[in-house]
């Protein structure tokens, strides 16, 4: 480049660096003016202090919502520079480019101050919490109680742990897979902390502790994404159009997620329609929504308008929608950080011991009307369930409109499995499933084995493989070339064994139940939620290594399938047989707590747990068997077929039958008539 043009370039990324520097000072301004002025209102500034109390002081009270809004800044900031380096900009055969390279750099610098905001929230969380001044508090042991016992310090602590590890391992990433794991890594560092605030105290805090988490995972990608975007048109960096082109298709799903996400926590704090107007934490609410409602107008106008500007290479109005958005963006954070700072109103509870640990009243004796009858919403599942059955039918319908088609056993099968998994989680087996160890262990069979293999027989990786279009650009990846680095990763390689995935299936239930596991997981909802996913992923890898159709890293031959199923079944039998002769209830001090008044003892309903674990497992193994000789069947004909081809398109090549022994046999007869014809 000449000088001149050096120079040219100097300059605009001169302009582009004030210019980013301007909008993050406004951005911080309209964050912390939205705190300051939400926290006067809702009353939070000037708390009743009562003579002869211990206080906190004004530092803390001032100073704890401003460390939570820099840590809640900085992890968007961190997921938002991470997805434009692993989504938003095109790849060169999964290696970075040298903008995307940039972002990760940044998200490592940004993930310690993530870090360190962390560790001031901690520090001001306990000056909270003990009532005294924050110099008491560094002075004294209860820090290092309150990050190793306490379930808001283990949170913090947490998210200082995972902040670190992102900044360190950001500084050598150059693969787009290293950025992809550390975004996620990102996503699940921002979770704790919100999952031990006002949404683990709610009444229904089942509902309440998965809508916080959605609404902060799909908030955090739509703020984060577009604050990067913005700093990538303003420092005028190449492929602008590429990244907001896959930003606009990803906002338009977190608007609807952050949407319904905030409905059902609104449902699961407030009791009633009026707390909404009648309590600082309603109109919190109210102003947040009305932000939210902003946000959705301009990303509205965005994709009509902006982004077809922007195609025609006229960013200024696309810089100036986009920095306007920002703004409002944060203005919703710092409302967030207000709310998060001010408790819903005080719920009228029933006079229920059961109610504050399951967050409703406990049900009636176990009958087999009441658990057709006692439907419960699980928001978790439900989002599961949606998710996956919306995503099979839009490949089905994608494929019917490119004129291919699926085969309608795999459809059948995999819808079967939705409907199992619906009942196992929405019905009123998942309401006792938290009362009774029996239908506990009733839903823990379902879904490990009992759902996986309808889903495993549905294919949905091969589904997706066919109905997803290749990327676009040459080298890049979109969602069929992650599915694919997926497949072949080393990780999924591992697992895949099938000696990983058998001990996975069956040391795996063992270990959750034969140790502090299990009432570790009991007494939390985070707890309820590892495990279902546990059960459905390794049941799915189990029987996806048994009677897989989708591609996998390893083909076992169908005796040796057979062979396995036989041998790791009555590994559940024997854990029934554990279980059935049992003196002792697991998890005693969960089921204790619930009060139950009817009913069998904790003990004989353990031990019809076994029982069902024991005698559960006939149902699936004949399942498996039929699928197992169905496909054996299949493979042998398509052999026999492909022999056929072979053998035919031979026979067009030499004269002969096709087959060769019975060739060479003939030959063999030719020469011998054709001697004894000479001999003549």
């Amino acid at each position: 480049m000449s000088r001149p043009g050096q120079a040219a370039a100097a300059e605009r990324a001169g302009s582009g660096s004030g210019r980013i520097v301007k909008l993050a000072l406004a951005a911080a301004a309209a964050a912390i003016v939205a705190l300051v002025i939400a926290m006067i209102a809702s009353g939070a500034a000037t708390p009743r202090i009562i003579p002869g109390l211990p206080d906190q002081g004004a530092f803390t009270r001032w100073g704890m919502p401003l460390a939570k809004l820099t840590m809640d800044t900085a992890g968007v900031l961190t997921i938002g520079a991470l997805l434009a380096a692993a989504v938003f900009l095109p790849s060169d055969k999964g290696l970075l480019g040298k903008p995307a390279l940039a972002y990760v750099k940044a998200a490592s610098w940004i993930a310690l101050v993530w870090a360190c905001a962390a560790a001031a929230t901690m520090v001001f969380s306990l000056s909270e919490a003990l009532g005294l001044p924050v110099t008491d508090v560094l002075g004294g042991n209860e820090l290092t109680s309150f990050a190793s016992q306490v379930s808001q310090g283990i949170a913090l602590t947490l998210v200082v742990l995972f902040a670190v590890a992102i900044a360190l391992f950001a500084r050598g990433a150059i693969t787009v897979g290293t950025a992809g794991g550390l975004l996620v890594l990102a996503l699940v560092t921002l979770l704790p902390p919100a999952l031990t605030g006002h949404s683990a105290s709610s009444p229904n805090h089942d509902l309440a502790t998965t809508g916080v988490a959605v609404h902060l995972l799909v908030l955090a990608l739509w703020v984060g994404g577009l604050v990067v975007l913005c700093t990538h048109a303003l420092r005028r960096q190449p492929q602008l159009e590429i990244a907001a082109t896959r930003f606009s298709a990803m906002a338009l799903w977190c608007f609807i997620g952050v949407g319904l996400s905030g409905v059902f926590s609104v449902i699961a704090r407030l009791t009633s329609i009026s707390e909404l107007y009648t309590s600082a934490y309603g109109l919190l609410l109210l102003a947040k929504t009305a932000a939210f409602v902003v946000l959705g107008l301009i990303g509205w106008w965005h994709r009509k308008r902006t982004l077809p500007l922007l195609t025609a290479g006229s960013p200024r109005t696309f810089v100036r929608f986009a920095s306007g958005e920002v703004l409002v963006m944060f203005v919703a954070v710092g409302l967030a950080v207000a709310l998060s700072r001010t408790a819903p109103p005080p719920p009228i509870l029933p006079v229920d011991q059961a109610f504050d640990v399951l967050g409703y009243v406990m049900p009636p004796e176990i009958s087999l009307a009441n658990l057709a009858s006692l439907w419960w919403f699980d928001l978790f599942s439900g989002t599961l369930i949606v998710l996956l059955g919306g995503l099979y039918l839009a490949g089905i319908i994608r494929l019917a409109r490119r004129g291919d088609s699926w085969s309608g056993g795999r459809t059948a099968a995999w819808f079967v499995g939705m409907v199992i998994l619906v009942i196992a989680t929405q019905s009123g087996v998942s309401r006792y499933a938290k009362v009774l160890f029996s239908a506990h262990m009733a839903e823990h069979m379902t879904l490990s084995m009992l759902v996986p293999i309808f889903l495993v027989l549905g294919a949905p990786v091969t589904l997706a493989l066919r109905a997803l279009k290749p990327a676009a650009r040459r080298g890049d990846r979109g969602p069929r070339e992650w599915l694919t680095a997926i497949l072949h990763s080393r990780f999924l390689r591992v697992v895949g064994h099938p000696a990983v995935a058998t001990a996975i299936f069956i040391v795996s239930t063992y270990a959750l139940y034969f140790t502090p596991l299990f009432p570790a997981a009991m007494e939390e909802h985070l707890g309820h939620i590892v495990m279902t996913m546990h059960f459905l992923l390794s049941g799915s890898l189990f029987f996806w290594v048994i009677i897989g159709v989708d591609p996998a890293p390893y083909k076992l031959p169908h005796v040796a399938r057979l062979i396995l199923l036989f041998v790791t079944m009555p590994f559940h039998a024997f854990f029934g047989l554990a279980l059935m002769s049992m003196s002792t209830v697991l998890a005693s001090e969960w089921y204790d707590q619930l009060g139950r008044t009817w009913g069998a003892s904790g003990v004989h309903d353990q031990q019809t747990g076994g029982a069902i674990a024991w005698g559960f497992g006939e149902v699936p193994t004949l399942i498996v068997l039929l699928a197992l000789a169905f496909q054996w069947w299949r493979d042998d004909e398509r052999t026999a077929r492909h022999a056929d081809r072979r053998a035919d398109a031979a026979a067009a090549r030499t004269g002969g039958t096709g087959d060769a022994k019975l060739d060479a046999y003939n030959d063999y007869l030719a020469k011998l008539s054709k001697r004894d014809s000479e001999k003549k």
